[in-house]
């Protein structure tokens, strides 16, 4: 995706919740320093990211190897602000994970094809259960994912700008709502038990909502509270990292 405080809990690059099941598209979390979470304007001439190149040695040994189901994200949030502040452009080599910090690199391969691509984690997603990343338009041509729109894949990381075990700032995220009412009672309920948390209402591109909460000071202890003691009928509960 194509992302704040104590929760009991709901809630750019990610992918697979508004195109058809080939395209697996799923909503992407907003920044945490954005204050207008439903979507920003479409990027102006000049803000385009530059060519992305990455560089790693042939021999470098992953820092964290995960094994799951890949999807892919493109239309309608290509063009639209990622969760590291970037524009998301789905013909780079970009990719959305919950959990790793931003800026990390890593090595997505088909389990089926033998196929690879490097790829930059830009945004927070996939936001459906079972899945693990969501790949650009690009990367997930590269390994011959987008007519399938989703493949078992191995991911390794292979270079990171923080600990991926320590620090960090954490939140939960819950969704998705068809309906913005529903996703606005969790919300106000969640602000009701935790008071010093931040509980934010945000719809996708794609029409459904999310609720996120951001705990006190961020920590991913607190977030893991209120991930573990939430309840929702409609949707799922994700933990998420900011940064």
């Amino acid at each position: 995706m194509r992302v704040l405080g104590l929760l009991l809990p709901v809630v750019l690059l990610l992918a697979g919740c508004g195109h058809k099941p080939v395209t697996v598209a799923v909503p992407p979390a907003p920044p945490a320093e954005q204050k207008t979470p439903a979507g920003t304007p479409p990027a102006e001439s000049g803000e385009a990211n530059p060519p992305e190149i990455i560089e790693i040695p042939p021999d470098a040994k992953p820092l964290l190897v995960e094994t799951g189901i890949a999807s892919w994200y493109g239309a309608p949030y290509h063009n639209r602000r990622g969760s590291n502040g970037e524009i998301y452009d789905m013909h780079a080599m970009t990719a959305a994970h919950r959990t790793l910090p931003l800026g990390s690199i890593v090595r997505v391969t088909n389990l089926q094809t033998g196929t690879s691509a490097m790829v930059r984690i830009t945004d927070r997603g996939p936001f459906i259960e079972g899945r693990i990343v969501d790949l650009s338009h690009a990367a997930a041509k590269k390994i011959g994912l987008v007519q399938k729109g989703t493949a078992e894949v191995r991911l390794e990381v292979l270079r990171t700008p923080a600990s991926i075990q320590a620090g960090g700032r954490w939140a939960v995220q819950i969704g998705a709502f068809e309906r913005e009412q529903a996703a606005r009672d969790l919300a106000g309920h969640l602000s009701r038990r935790y008071h010093t948390a931040k509980v934010l209402t945000f719809n996708s591109p794609v029409g459904d909502w999310w609720v996120r909460v951001r705990v006190k000071d961020d920590l991913r202890a607190r977030a893991e509270e209120v991930m573990h003691g939430a309840k929702t009928g409609e949707g799922a509960i994700f933990l998420v990292r900011l940064d």
